[in-house]
């Protein structure tokens, strides 16, 4: 694995790559990337990065978003097909029908949703701003795609608005119920519960800490408490050590299969061969950049 290592940052000098990873990612890839975040921070570092080459580890729609924000540069991935089952919920042409039947309002488009959605919309959000976002938009009703989860924690949040939610979910967060964190206080009772806002709402209700996977980190960090229990994806705990060594992390045996096909091996390959690039046709790249530009504007 240390030669696998050397060999990816040999070739990230030589061809001016950096690697950008998201918290889900496996933990051997934290070695080499020159970046973790969530999606809003990975949207960011993309945008102002001078790299050549991006070598994005997460999902496709991620990397879309990353080739919208550097469209002179070069976006590729270790696998093409390391998707994601709450994009694939909406279909531009459903949106638009949507669209019609809620002529007023605006459509704010969450991260996880492909280009070609994201050209429908208004504006995009990531979790950690989504709140944020709709709070300044200048609309009473706002259609928020694709994750209904999500959407309810809006409303709780900027009450103001009328949210009128799509029907998709994120099936990582989605199967935790209110039963399961009950069952979470019974045998973890020192430790705090944070949630992600993909989360069903009965789930939050119960949570100490809603947030984003960035904003997980800093919660654990500024609560008092030794112990936490995570409710998103199996891989946030090991980013959690590793940021926090001091403190205990307990998570869910839930893990994303798209997130974990990234592997060292699929890095080296894809920074050997530059194959996998991620293109996005103009006529969609024109409309989902100004919804992108849109949310690094308001965040």
């Amino acid at each position: 694995m240390k030669d696998i290592v050397s060999q990816i940052e040999k070739l990230k000098k030589e061809k001016n790559a950096i690697i950008l990873a998201h918290s889900y990612q496996r933990p051997e890839i934290y070695d080499v990337a020159d970046f973790i975040g969530d999606s809003l921070q990975l949207c960011q570092e993309a945008a102002r990065t001078d790299s050549s080459i991006i070598v994005f580890c997460g999902v496709h729609f991620m990397a879309e978003s990353a080739c919208l924000l550097n469209p002179e540069k070069k976006v590729i991935v270790p696998h093409v097909d390391a998707g994601c089952p709450m994009a694939d919920m909406v279909e531009p042409d459903d949106l638009r029908s949507f669209k019609k039947k809620h002529p007023g309002a605006v459509v704010v488009c969450y991260v996880n949703s492909s280009a070609a959605v994201k050209a429908e919309s208004d504006v995009c959000c990531t979790s950690a701003n989504a709140a944020k976002v709709v709070r300044q938009l200048d609309a009473e009703e706002i259609i928020f795609i694709p994750d209904r989860n999500l959407a309810a924690y809006v409303q709780t949040q900027v009450p103001e608005k009328k949210i009128i939610p799509w029907k998709g979910f994120c099936p990582v967060h989605h199967t935790l119920t209110k039963d399961y964190v009950e069952g979470i206080r019974e045998t973890h009772p020192n430790a705090n519960v944070i949630a992600h806002p993909e989360c069903r709402p009965e789930v939050l209700m119960l949570a100490d800490h809603v947030c984003s996977t960035t904003g997980m980190i800093e919660a654990a960090r500024k609560d008092p408490a030794n112990e936490f229990f995570i409710l998103t994806e199996c891989g946030m705990t090991e980013r959690l050590s590793r940021e926090l060594p001091e403190k205990k992390f307990y998570g869910l045996c839930n893990m994303c299969f798209d997130m974990k096909k990234n592997t060292l091996e699929s890095v080296l390959t894809c920074l050997e061969t530059e194959e996998t690039e991620i293109k996005v046709e103009k006529n969609v790249a024109d409309g989902a950049r100004d919804a992108l530009d849109k949310m690094l504007e308001l965040s």
